[in-house]
Formats: C-alpha cells, sequence, structure tokens
C-alpha cells in the first residue's frame, strides 16, 4: 500500500471539544452571524463535515470549519461538545493558508436543477408539491431550454417559499395563458414578475385582461422592456403592469405595486436578485 502514499492525507480523526479549537489566524474569513443564526435554525446532524484542523505546537488550528463548530456550539448550548477533526500534523502556517485560500478552486458546486432532483429523490415535500404541479400543466423541469419546460426550478421554490402554492399556481397557470409554453416565457424573471404583481394585487389583477393586454407582447419583448425600466424581478412586474394598464381607463396602482413589495420579508428582493444571478450562472453553464 505505501506506493499510494502520495495520494493518501496523513491524516487521523479525534473528537475534539470546540473550546480546544482556534480559527483566529489572520487568513480565515470573518464569521457570519446570519449564516451561522439560519443554519443552526435548520440544523441537520446529516449536513456536519469533519472539521479540517492543523496541530501545531499543541494548538488545533481550524482551516476549514470555522462556522461548522460555530453552528455546533449554538445549536448544543456549550463549547464543551466535541465535533469530528481531521488533524494534520505536517502543516505550517504558510501551507495553512494556501490551503485555505485554494480550497474551493477545483469543487463543482451543484447547479439548481441537480439539486431539486436530488431533492425528489429524497421524497421532500416542498419539491414533490411543485413538481406535481407544474406536471398538472403539461409542463416539465428540465436542466435545458425547450417548448413545454421550466429551467428556473430555484424561482419555482422561490415564489412556493415566500408566497405559498397558490400565488406559484397561479403564476404558472398565468405564464402558460399567456404565451403557451414559448421557450422564454417560463424564465424566472416571467415567473417571478408575475408573482409580485399577484402578492400586490390579488384579486384586482384580472387574469383574463393579463392574458389579452400582456399576451400582446412576446416574452421576449416584456424581457426586453424588463432591462429598459429595472433590475431583477421588479423590472419585468413593471414591464407587465404598463402592458396591462395600456389604454386603460384607470389601471392598476403603481403604488400598489411597491407597496405590495414593502409588505413581503425585507430579504426578498435581495434574495431575488442574488437567485436571479445563480439562475443566469446556471443558464450559462448549460450552454457551454
Amino acid at each position: 500500500m505505501e506506493e499510494y502514499n502520495e495520494f493518501v492525507p496523513n491524516v487521523h480523526f479525534e473528537l475534539i471539544p470546540i473550546k480546544s479549537l482556534v480559527s483566529n489566524q489572520d487568513y480565515q474569513r470573518n464569521l457570519s452571524t446570519q449564516h451561522i443564526k439560519k443554519t443552526a435554525e435548520n440544523f441537520d446532524l446529516y449536513q456536519i463535515n469533519p472539521v479540517k484542523v492543523s496541530r501545531r505546537n499543541g494548538i488545533n488550528y481550524v482551516f476549514n470549519g470555522q462556522h461548522t463548530i460555530e453552528i455546533v456550539a449554538l445549536v448544543s448550548g456549550s463549547r464543551d461538545t466535541p465535533v469530528w477533526c481531521m488533524v494534520y500534523d505536517d502543516m505550517d502556517y504558510k501551507i495553512e493558508a494556501d490551503v485555505f485560500a485554494n480550497q474551493q478552486k477545483f469543487i463543482k458546486g451543484l447547479a439548481p436543477y441537480e439539486i431539486f432532483m436530488a431533492n425528489i429523490e429524497a421524497e421532500n415535500e416542498t419539491q414533490l408539491a411543485i413538481k406535481s404541479l407544474v406536471e398538472s400543466y403539461d409542463l416539465a423541469i428540465s436542466k435545458t431550454k425547450a417548448p413545454g419546460t421550466i429551467c428556473a426550478v430555484s424561482s419555482l421554490e422561490f415564489i412556493y417559499r415566500k408566497y405559498g402554492f397558490h400565488v406559484l399556481d397561479r403564476s404558472i397557470r398565468l405564464c402558460v395563458g399567456t404565451w403557451e409554453g414559448e421557450v422564454g416565457s417560463l424564465s424566472s424573471g416571467i415567473l417571478k414578475g408575475i408573482a409580485i404583481m399577484i402578492a400586490a394585487f390579488g384579486d384586482t389583477l384580472k387574469d383574463d385582461v393579463f392574458k389579452e393586454k400582456v399576451g400582446v407582447y412576446s416574452s421576449r419583448e416584456i424581457s426586453r422592456l424588463a432591462k429598459e425600466r429595472k433590475a431583477g424581478s421588479m423590472g419585468f412586474a413593471e414591464a407587465m403592469l404598463i402592458a396591462y394598464n395600456r389604454k386603460a381607463k384607470k389601471g392598476l396602482s403603481w403604488a400598489k405595486l411597491y407597496s405590495g413589495k414593502k409588505d413581503l420579508p425585507p430579504d426578498v428582493e435581495a434574495d431575488m436578485e442574488y437567485e436571479e444571478e445563480e439562475e443566469h450562472r446556471q443558464e450559462v453553464w448549460e450552454y457551454k
């Protein structure tokens, strides 16, 4: 087995109390209290990875896992709680810093579609409900764009989580009824833009009027107008509101569109913009 030693890390595993771990090296990033709190609220023992530790001069320096130890300490209520550590005895400070700087360099992240399908295999209720809803409209969830498919799985989950099942249902129904599943119509921006309008106007937003007036424009024209208006989902909501109100004696209120936005949790728009960036990166990745 010695011929394989150069491919096997020289490590051993230990259970080490959190109070005996140090993570204040200059190369470490600042702790994110928001990330720690959010993960602690959704604590899952199966998601806890071993903490990577460099033991120098008898001190256990954490170079991968500083958030993990803080999450476990918060959930357990004690820094006496031990965590599994992958201990290296042959590192110096410079090697630690180099490994820390490059540890994510060659890791391939999961695409939103891959995460969604893994949740389906795990029979998680949210993803099963979304999949069933999408298929009830004779649509399919896919990782590549095609007529009658939705690639924006993160957006489906976002709408379901922030607005609920019925808003997602109506958003898909309006989208399908307006553009009949054409490529580009079931995009992240359009779906979220419709959801914003539904959340803001409720039943005063008439489905038949939406299909008639907004449907005059192709999904590509809506997307173009949205980008001219404002970045993110609100740009799509504004573009569709302009189309909806066209030639109307008394259209839907612009103030209401933004008051509806203010009723949402304060992190919603930031989440929207982040997830739209993720969707864009995923689309770029698909067409490479």
